[in-house]
């Protein structure tokens, strides 16, 4: 490969936070948060940081992780990967309730739950370790290892103080290995900068120093990576000539904005690279509906030891130069799956529980994907949801079900989805005048009245139908098409598809995932009326000015 080639970012596009990076020998891996999505933790893989697969989730069993009835934009936060002593080490936090936020107009207290927990594992797509315990002092948790075979964990500290800085510091204690916990002291070794929100600590060695950086500003606008350093793991830390080594907090003109949440790598030539989160707003609305994707950026040291993007003006950029490693593809995602295997593809995920076998199954009907109908839509306990990220800001889906409602607290169809209180759901249901019908039920943010509905539009009982959703920015627009039909009918209504991100909220509400789409099947009688889907198709294209013109593939 070329040295000139460059990487596009995001190279993790959609909701892919917090990324973790690591190098095993000619192999890079990247972990990112998954919050209330089961499994947990995305590993991503490449052998050139240009190109990079899904590779696996390790949290998989409930002895790993059990996130029912975890709140919306908790769950899995903020994954450290490392490696060393031949084997994967992967911490994480289960964050159980969210607490007041430090923003005007939220409510409630401000006490936090937290859990952080370390697996291991020989291989990386093996099954991993039930978990250790570590603490429940704050989030953010990473692992590092010395070069003298001694092992600390450093987190951000949370106080729920009165007049105290909720994020108080990055705190520094010793793991052993032998005794699996953590022993002596807990130490703040980092109190951060004034602005503030100090947290996403990791630890470095080089030339003799501890470097130490940090996430600071807040995960939004203000986003920035902090680096600091001293000849003492437990500190002082001297502070970066420039403080911050990379933000747009100052630059709304940049396209990727919300930059921080780093980790360092060193390539097999001696590079150095910064992968970190960011987002990707649209133009006219300042929302990111894929939420905080990764991107990657090449940087230098200097003769004085520091670090620097190579233009030294600390900004991200949409493209930066690759490290010139032979070049390393992957097969692309099939568009279309038909549910012929007996396992999810890895695309996609469900709801907090770790006993899928309870909202849906592969083998009940095989070639369908059948969801029993459980709790209400946003329910944090058992709610049969499947579905993908979505992963470009302009993208056709489509699906075709099999459902017969026989009651109104039944219903099944296509969700764009966000959390509990952000999504639009094209579905199926019932009701003893109208009969078998569609319509979409929208949950709003930002209206006076939250949820909203179209109105019903009767179909036949006994045949499938196929649902469709293009998405073009901030414009969404559904239409079906029933068993027998030529033609697609178009829902009248244009949809906002903005209100699926982050910024769409209340405040101090928690909003830290992305938009998925997907399927979904909810019986609120409690008997578990069961949906069957033959396909669902995905497809990322370009912009069009008129969404009406094609079809999708599965017509």
């Amino acid at each position: 490969m070329s040295s000139t080639v460059e990487i596009q970012n995001p190279i993790l596009r959609g909701f892919n936070p917090d990324p973790s990076i690591v190098r095993v020998g000619d192999d890079y891996y990247i972990a990112t948060s998954t919050f209330e999505w089961f499994p947990g933790v995305q590993i991503y893989h490449s052998r050139d940081l240009v190109n990079w697969r899904l590779l696996t989730r390790p949290l998989r069993r409930a002895s790993q992780l059990n996130m029912i009835g975890d709140p919306d934009s908790c769950g899995i936060w903020a994954p450290c990967l490392t490696h060393a002593d031949g084997q994967f080490w992967l911490i994480y936090t289960d964050v159980k309730r969210y607490g007041r936020a430090t923003v005007g107009g939220a409510s409630g207290a401000s006490l936090r739950d937290f859990h952080n927990f370390l697996v291991t594992s020989k291989t990386i797509d093996g099954e991993w370790s039930d978990p250790i315990y570590l603490n429940s002092s704050g989030f953010d948790p990473s692992l590092f290892h010395d070069d003298d075979g001694r092992k600390y964990l450093v987190n951000m500290l949370w106080d729920h103080r009165p007049g105290k800085n909720r994020f108080a510091g990055i705190l520094l204690q010793e793991y052993s290995v032998k005794e699996g916990r953590l022993i002596g002291e807990a130490k703040n070794i980092f109190p951060g900068t004034p602005l503030g929100f100090t947290e996403a600590p990791h630890l470095y060695k080089r030339n003799g120093w501890y470097y130490l950086i940090t996430a600071e500003g807040g995960t939004f606008w203000g986003h920035s990576v902090t680096m600091a350093r001293s000849r003492k793991i437990d500190g002082p830390y001297e502070l970066h000539p420039d403080t911050y080594i990379m933000s747009a907090r100052h630059r709304p003109d940049m396209e990727l904005q919300r930059a921080g949440h780093a980790d360092l790598v060193d390539t097999q030539n001696g590079d150095t690279y910064m992968v970190y989160l960011c987002g990707r707003p649209l133009r006219n609305r300042g929302r990111c509906t894929l939420g905080r994707e990764t991107a990657i950026q090449k940087m230098v040291w200097g003769k004085d030891d520091w670090l620097r993007t190579l233009d030294g003006k600390e900004l991200p950029t949409i493209t930066t130069p690759a490290p010139g490693l032979p070049a390393h593809p992957f097969p692309a995602t099939p568009e279309r799956v038909d549910f012929n295997e007996p396992q999810l593809p890895i695309d996609f995920q469900w709801l907090r529980t770790p006993y899928p076998e309870d909202i849906f199954s592969l083998t009940a009907r095989p070639g369908f994907l059948r969801l029993f109908g459980r709790e209400t839509v946003g329910s944090v306990f058992r709610q049969s949801l499947v579905a993908r990220r979505q992963q470009a800001h302009c993208i056709s889906a489509a699906t075709v079900l099999e459902f017969e409602p026989k009651h109104f607290q039944q219903m099944a169809g296509l969700i764009c989805y966000y959390n509990s209180y952000k999504f639009h759901y094209f579905h199926i249901s019932h009701d003893a005048t109208i009969g078998k019908h569609l319509r979409v039920m929208s949950c709003l943010p930002d209206t006076p009245q939250s949820d909203a509905f179209t109105a019903p539009i009767a179909i036949p009982s006994g045949k499938s139908v196929h649902l469709r959703v293009e998405i073009d920015f901030e414009r969404l627009h559904f239409a079906y098409r029933v068993e027998g039909d030529k033609e697609w009918h178009w829902l009248p209504e244009q949809f906002d598809a903005s209100i699926l991100s982050d910024e769409a909220s209340q405040p101090g509400m928690a909003n830290f995932t992305g938009a998925f789409v997907g399927m979904a099947c909810h019986d609120m009688s409690g008997s578990a009326h069961p949906s069957d889907f033959d396909l669902f198709e995905y497809q990322e294209r370009a912009y069009r000015e008129n969404p009406f013109g094609e079809v999708p593939k599965s017509s």
